[in-house]
């Protein structure tokens, strides 16, 4: 009897030992993602319009629409919208499509003619609107029938299983502001106001009464080129505030001062108080403009500088365009990282920019300024709401990752293009060239020559026009590196699009456990290395940022990491590489979690600006 005991007692140890356990998590860890994660992953390619199909390469400085050339609507075709769709993008936002203030002469189409002198490049800014109801004509094979061009696009896209975005512009209009397209029964913008206020609550603008408005005296459109309407002049009487803010009647070159500041019932010059109720006559007509482009079609509006327009304004409009379409979406360019839950909770928007964060701090890293420890404090500042934040490294307003302005090298992006994507469940954009590598060289015209693509002057784009190789698609006149790269964003997209862990999974930032020397190789300014998981998928996610060097490292992931992942720390797995290329590596959960084992972890090898995704597997 004692012997049947004895061995049962044995027994009953040897299963206890053997069985996997579970560490208990600590929810108190500052490296764990504390907040509920939905999906959120759209992949969003920004195109700017005009440029994306532009064949020609002349690019002259300043050069006319004739010179330089313009992309189309009706060039958008299907080829190219399949082969953006199958990069990995799930919507297309068209930048420049309303139409606005230009240089370019329409008044044969009964399109009045713009004012030099208050117009940004020889094509003109595509945020000073001049008509919220129509379409530019640039983009136009057929000018009058602009409209059902685009309207066709929006069909194309759709059908190539792209949701479409475009801007709405909502602080600011071109001086110009005159809508000749608006339906039948809509009031203008500014008809009706009392000119002789500074503010009133249902004007549309402000005024500066007694004065008249001030070209800048050292702004030169054109350069030296002439212009039937350059003549250091504009008439506007009594003048009106100009877009950012500035109350006076000559704003300064570096101002927007082709732009007029729309009026929401804040009394600016007097303590910013608000005359919200009733609703202010300029929020009913904006409501009416997105009403317009909600009902014919588009997905979504990018809502240029939407932090100088009252939080209390989006969220008044913002349902009541979801009541159209409850799937369309709003994403917000703002810049106040003190402002951001406004937005979200009391304004309604889906999506936030994270330039003044996440994109801030890639940058300082791949320029050596900023350790790549850096990156955690953006994730845990964003605790809350980190799935509703736009993550990209490129777009119109920023300079070109191969600029040598920016990082010089395009591969530079790979890692930073990485993080962003993958490190929440939040949307990413990517902005058209980045792909192949643009650098944006040489003066284009309004902007110089800064890094950035213009968005002022007719140009071509000519990395991007190699990829198109005459209408082929095929990027057979790349060099070919950049086809290597577009082929490396085209994995790490439809790896965002379709990995369960980046559309839906938590998070749990590694750089704590690897930092100050506590794991070998692990060089913590140019390695980041960090977990997603759900309950369908495991995963590890490492980068270097390393220029030239390769790097053999180990990672330690602590016990409070399986515990996040619900996985037992007495068991063994293999890394399966699923993005970028790495053998598998089989590992002992209990060796990569022990702080006494000085060269405990996980060992990688690590390519120059290289990213890699492995799938946990238990074996």
């Amino acid at each position: 009897m004692k012997k049947t005991l004895f061995l049962a007692t044995i027994l009953l140890g040897l299963a206890c030992s053997s069985k996997k356990e579970v560490p208990m998590l600590d929810t108190n860890d500052e490296n764990l993602l504390k907040e509920d994660v939905q999906d959120h992953k759209l992949v969003i390619y920004q195109v700017f319009t005009r440029l994306l199909t532009n064949a020609k390469n002349t690019n002259r400085k300043y050069g006319t629409l004739e010179e330089n050339g313009v992309g189309k609507f009706n060039d958008i075709n299907e080829t190219l919208l399949g082969k953006i769709k199958e990069m990995g993008f799930s919507h297309i936002w068209y930048t420049g499509v309303l139409e606005h203030a230009t240089m370019t002469d329409y008044t044969q189409y009964g399109i009045p003619l713009d004012d030099a002198d208050v117009v940004k490049g020889r094509a003109g800014s595509p945020y000073a609107i001049k008509d919220y109801y129509d379409v530019s004509p640039d983009l136009a094979v057929d000018v009058p029938k602009r409209m059902q061009e685009f309207e066709a696009l929006l069909a194309r896209s759709h059908k190539a299983g792209l949701k479409v975005l475009i801007d709405f512009v909502p602080n600011h209009v071109a001086r110009t502001y005159h809508s000749d397209a608006k339906p039948a029964g809509v009031k203008d913008l500014g008809e009706g106001d009392d000119k002789t206020k500074i503010f009133a609550p249902n004007n549309n603008f402000y005024y500066l009464p007694g004065t008249s408005f001030r070209v800048p005296p050292d702004y030169r459109p054109l350069g030296d080129l002439p212009h039937p309407t350059k003549d250091g002049r504009f008439d506007e009487t009594p003048a009106k505030a100009t877009g950012n803010d500035q109350f006076a009647p000559g704003p300064s070159v570096n101002d927007w001062f082709e732009t007029i500041k729309l009026n929401y019932g804040v009394d600016i010059v007097n303590n910013r108080q608000m005359h919200f109720d009733p609703v202010p006559n300029t929020w009913e007509k904006m409501r009416d403009i997105l009403v317009f482009w909600a009902k014919k079609g588009v997905d979504g509006f990018r809502c240029d500088m939407a932090e100088m327009v009252p939080a209390e304004f989006w969220g008044w409009v913002i349902p009541q365009i979801k009541d159209v379409n409850d799937e369309i979406v709003f994403v917000a360019e703002i810049y106040n990282p003190n402002e951001y839950r406004t937005y979200i909770e009391k304004g309604k928007f889906d999506y936030l920019y994270d330039k003044v964060g996440l994109y801030d701090t890639l940058r300082a890293v791949i320029q050596h300024g900023a350790s790549a420890n850096h990156i955690s404090g953006n994730w845990k500042y964003l605790q809350g709401i980190n799935s509703r934040m736009l993550r990209f490294m490129e777009n119109h307003d920023e300079q070109r990752i191969a600029s040598r302005f920016f990082a010089g090298k395009a591969e530079k992006g790979i890692p930073t293009m990485a993080v962003s994507a993958l490190l929440n469940s939040g949307p990413v954009m990517m902005y058209f060239g980045q792909e192949v590598g643009e650098p944006a060289l040489g003066e284009e015209g309004f902007s110089g020559d800064d890094g950035r693509t213009t968005i002022f002057d007719y140009w071509g784009v000519p990395q991007y026009q190699n990829w198109i190789s005459t209408g082929q698609y095929n990027g057979l006149q790349l060099d070919g590196s950049m086809r290597v790269l577009r082929r490396h964003y085209a994995d790490l997209l439809n790896f965002c699009q379709n990995a369960d862990a980046v559309r839906r999974g938590g998070l749990y930032d590694l750089q704590a456990a690897n930092n100050g020397g506590k794991t070998a190789g692990y060089e913590e300014h140019r390695i980041y290395s960090f977990l997603r998981f759900t309950d369908k998928q495991k995963l590890l996610v490492v980068v270097s940022f390393e220029e030239n060097l390769k790097r053999r490292i180990n990672v330690r992931i602590p016990a409070n990491a399986f515990a996040a992942m619900d996985l037992p720390v007495n068991a063994n797995y293999e890394l399966k590489c699923v993005l970028g290329q790495h053998q598998p590596v089989p590992f002992n959960a209990a060796n990569v979690t022990n702080p006494q084992i000085e060269s405990a972890g996980i060992p990688l090898e690590l390519q120059p600006l290289s990213a890699y995704a492995f799938e946990i597997v238990e074996k």
